[in-house]
């Protein structure tokens, strides 16, 4: 009777580890701030499209996160996006946990490798679960028009940003983005390094070259006051700061809206300037995205982007 349960305990538990039947699935980890969700979610969906397969994300991040949200949700993804059994973690249930891991089963795990990007990931394959950053346009250049239209933002613009959005459409503007907050961490600062003030004056300079008309600077920043007090340029300039963290997509919607872009070495500004549509855009981005030199991922820009030096 002892062995009958037993037996009958181990089946449960591979059930629920594997559910049956498997449907062709990509589970799609999504972590971090919106730019590196955005990415995530655009691997999943590229990975989900080639393989004929559903998609599903797994957000558990955000249960333990304290201080960022899933921000995805702002976005016209519903579509794309199913539900289903997300693979088991540790702290759900270790025997659910070891028996997946130990036995190989469905989803199989996929981390990525390096943060260049990886040639071999753009093979189909179904019921996997992906973990990474994923930070290159070119696993899902081949679906751009579909991620692009995921991409769209649902959420009404409040009064506010509303009033911008028409200003924008009404002046040459460029946006201009300043990330400056967990970058000057002590943690942080041998890996990432703000971009310099000099990287901003160049870029400025460099894309009024390439306009024919005097552009009008738009500069989103997360810290405004700084961008107030110590960027200066020979044209207009426009700092946006009242949305806040809690309403980034609001700047995002604004920077995309933009004609062209000076980025920062961050994926927030990366996607501002992406989700503009304009095949005419000029985009203008950090040469270095890290400050360590033994890091590096050179798939980052786009080739069509303009890579400028961001060291003093």
């Amino acid at each position: 009777m002892i062995s009958n349960v037993t037996a009958a305990t181990k089946r449960h538990d591979l059930q629920q580890a594997c559910p049956t039947p498997m449907k062709r699935q990509i589970v799609s980890r999504i972590y971090g701030g919106l730019g590196n969700q955005l990415f995530q979610f655009a691997m999943g969906r590229a990975m989900a499209i080639r393989s004929q397969s559903s998609l599903l994300l797994d957000k558990r991040y955000f249960d333990s996160a304290p201080t960022v949200t899933f921000r995805l949700g702002h976005f016209n993804i519903g579509q794309a996006v199913t539900s289903g059994r997300l693979p088991p973690e540790r702290k759900e249930g270790r025997l659910r946990y070891l028996l997946w891991r130990s036995l190989g089963l469905p989803p199989h795990r996929v981390r990525e490798s390096a943060l260049s990007f990886d040639a071999a990931m753009l093979a189909p394959r179904t019921n996997v679960w992906l973990d990474g950053y994923w930070q290159s346009e070119r696993y899902f250049a081949d679906c751009s028009e579909t991620i692009h239209n995921d991409f769209r933002i649902v959420t009404p613009p409040s009064q506010e940003n509303a009033n911008h959005l028409a200003e924008i459409a009404a002046c040459p503007a460029i946006s201009l983005h300043v990330r400056r907050g967990d970058y000057l961490l002590p943690q942080n600062q041998a890996l990432f390094a703000a971009c310099s003030k000099q990287y901003y004056t160049k870029a400025v300079d460099l894309m009024a070259s390439k306009m024919t008309e005097e552009p009008v600077i738009y500069v989103f920043s997360d810290d405004p006051d700084w961008a107030r007090d110590n960027l200066a340029f020979p044209f207009e300039k426009r700092v946006i700061g009242h949305n806040g963290r809690s309403a980034d997509y609001e700047d995002m919607r604004l920077m995309s809206a933009c004609r062209n872009h000076i980025i920062a070495n961050s994926s927030f500004s990366w996607w501002g300037a992406w989700l503009n549509p304009s095949p005419d855009k000029i985009v203008i981005g950090p040469a270095s995205w890290f400050a360590d030199p033994s890091v590096s991922n050179p798939d980052i820009l786009p080739e069509r982007w303009l890579p400028l030096s961001n060291q003093a």
